[in-house]
């Protein structure tokens, strides 16, 4: 298993990116439509954010699961029992926002949804045609006026040598949505499985834009397309005192979409949701 960063405006990008998501789960990318500016930008103001007490002025609404999640309350993956070492602040354009932070995190969202439609076109263009007719509508519409995409800041701070024994930055575990996109972090860690058990560095050239299947793509496609299994790893020696930033797009359909026989998306989400314990 190998991951190869293709070029975006390579002619037969569509093909390699559809081909690289099938055989390993993730597709990278370069030279991208994604304002590189903005990514910078947006990391700077989020650190000092998450380095700030006014985080605690935006305490997540559990029944509606926007705003700042604290690490006392941070995901425990599915088969885990120890918590991730992080904190989070969930974006969607209805929910809470800093002011200061809301021009900025919503042309992003923008850009990235946009962009996350054209890669659900590719998806679609090259899957078999076995494989397209499983899909109840077009896979781009499915996310049309969606208002459950969600976009999470994560901040997985400095550490001290005195985290809980098994804990890590985020534990092995698969998304629950179509697709997730994901600028290059500011500092690397993002490994993938392979099919062996072995685990692979992503490729984290600042720049880059990581894209990995869900499981919802997995459902809607039977299988074709894998929901690979991915970590975050503990920094090590003088990389431990860094913060590290992250700025993943979970790309949700309509909850009424159709994804299967056994689910539709907000069926599916409700389930996973409980099983993280988040709701």
């Amino acid at each position: 298993m190998k991951l190869e960063t293709i070029d975006f405006r390579a002619p037969d990008a569509p093909q390699r990116f559809v081909e690289s998501l099938r055989h390993t789960g993730f597709g990278v990318l370069r030279n991208h439509p994604i304002a590189q500016p903005l990514v910078q930008q947006i990391y700077q103001a989020w650190q000092d954010f998450f380095l700030s007490d006014d985080k605690e002025h935006y305490l997540f609404n559990p029944g509606t699961q926007d705003g700042f999640f604290p690490s006392s309350v941070s995901e425990t993956a599915k088969g885990n029992n120890v918590k991730d070492i992080k904190e989070y602040f969930h974006v969607y354009p209805w929910g809470q926002i800093p002011p200061a932070l809301r021009r900025d995190i919503l042309e992003y969202y923008q850009q990235a949804t946009a962009f996350a439609a054209q890669l659900l076109d590719w998806v679609e263009r090259h899957s078999p045609a076995e494989v397209a007719r499983h899909y109840h509508e077009p896979l781009s519409r499915m996310i049309k006026d969606s208002d459950k995409t969600l976009l999470r800041i994560l901040h997985y701070p400095p550490m001290d040598g005195h985290e809980p024994p098994g804990a890590i930055r985020a534990a092995a575990h698969e998304d629950i949505n179509l697709l997730t996109v994901l600028p290059a972090a500011n500092e690397p860690g993002l490994q993938v499985q392979s099919r062996d058990g072995s685990w692979l560095d992503v490729p984290s050239d600042f720049g880059n834009i990581i894209i990995n299947t869900g499981d919802m793509l997995q459902e809607a496609s039977g299988g074709y397309f894998p929901s690979t299994t991915h970590r975050v790893i503990n920094p090590q020696g003088a990389d431990m005192a860094k913060s590290r930033i992250s700025l993943p797009l979970f790309l949700h359909p309509r909850p009424e979409v159709v994804l299967s026989a056994r689910y539709s998306a907000g069926s599916y989400l409700t389930e996973r949701l409980r099983e993280l314990g988040v709701i």
